[in-house]
């Protein structure tokens, strides 16, 4: 099959686009899975953490709430504290939507029945005008949810850990990788290249060797491109024209020895018809003479 020059550049970009396209597309594969593994540890695990942070500082609102206004016998502000537990709810309700970690949904569960009990022990409490047995009942079970709490915040601290871990060693396969694969492309690219301009520049510096020597007139000069692209047939039109050149130079030299073998046969019969003129001249003397002295005897 023909390829023209034409063709054989469109291939040639074409090539390296897609050299470019697959590094594009690599880098953009591994960014995203690393995209979606940190997005993992935002969504999954620091919002847990948020919030079992949330629920704790409603229930340590609402316990200095208590333990202040039983100290300073005061009816605590029910407002203030039915304000904390909504938040607590909300928080609470957050994370049941987000577990994500082996054992974390039971953890929940009980915070969940913890905190029913709390919020109604508390509001026993403001009903009661803060009896001193329901104070110690309602430390109790805030200690207890706390402790539930923080090891809701360390369950998911650990993942991030781990998954930030995962996210770093997958961070560096995916460099190693396209460390690789870069490098096969640029080599890949290096070579096409090299081999790309060799061909081109070879041709070329034959084509301009070949016009040199046939303004030098050496008219034997020839062009021999391997292919069927445009290089070949300009050799063949190149050495079509050396060829008709050879030609003529051959018989402007065949023309110009007859011309010379023409004027030499000129010279030699002008030399002897000048030698026969003059055999005649002294004949005519010979005569004249002759006829000179007759005439002379006479008288």
């Amino acid at each position: 099959m023909k390829l023209s020059i034409r063709t054989k550049f469109g291939v040639g970009m074409v090539f390296i686009f897609l050299i470019i396209l697959v590094l594009l597309g690599f880098s953009a594969f591994y960014l995203n899975k690393l995209s979606n593994k940190t997005s993992a540890i935002l969504k999954e695990n620091y919002l847990s953490v948020v919030y079992a942070r949330e629920m704790s500082e409603g229930l340590l609102n609402i316990n200095q709430e208590i333990t202040t206004s039983f100290i300073e016998k005061k009816s605590p502000d029910s407002l203030f504290i039915r304000k904390e537990l909504v938040t607590i709810d909300n928080s609470l309700q957050l994370e049941k939507s987000n577990i994500t970690e082996p054992g974390e949904d039971k953890l929940t569960g009980e915070i969940e029945s913890g905190i029913k009990t709390y919020s109604g022990s508390v509001l026993k409490f403001i009903k009661s005008s803060g009896q001193p047995n329901n104070i110690l009942l309602l430390q109790k079970m805030f200690g207890d949810i706390q402790h539930q709490l923080i090891a809701l915040s360390q369950m998911n601290g650990k993942a991030i850990e781990s998954k930030t871990d995962d996210a770093k060693d997958s961070s560096k396969s995916a460099l190693t990788q396209m460390s690789i694969l870069g490098t096969i492309c640029f080599l890949l690219a290096l070579s096409f290249i090299y081999s790309f301009a060799s061909y081109f520049n070879g041709r070329f510096f034959q084509l301009y060797n070949g016009i040199k020597e046939i303004v030098s007139s050496n008219y034997g000069q020839r062009l021999y491109f391997d292919g069927i692209d445009e290089f070949y047939e300009i050799s063949l039109l190149f050495n079509e024209m050396a060829e008709k050149m050879s030609d003529s130079q051959n018989r402007m030299e065949k023309s110009e020895n007859f011309l010379d073998e023409l004027e030499d046969d000129f010279r030699l019969s002008d030399t002897q018809e000048l030698k026969r003129l003059l055999v005649n001249i002294k004949s005519i003397e010979k005569q004249a003479e002759e006829v000179i002295s007759k005439i002379e005897n006479k008288t």
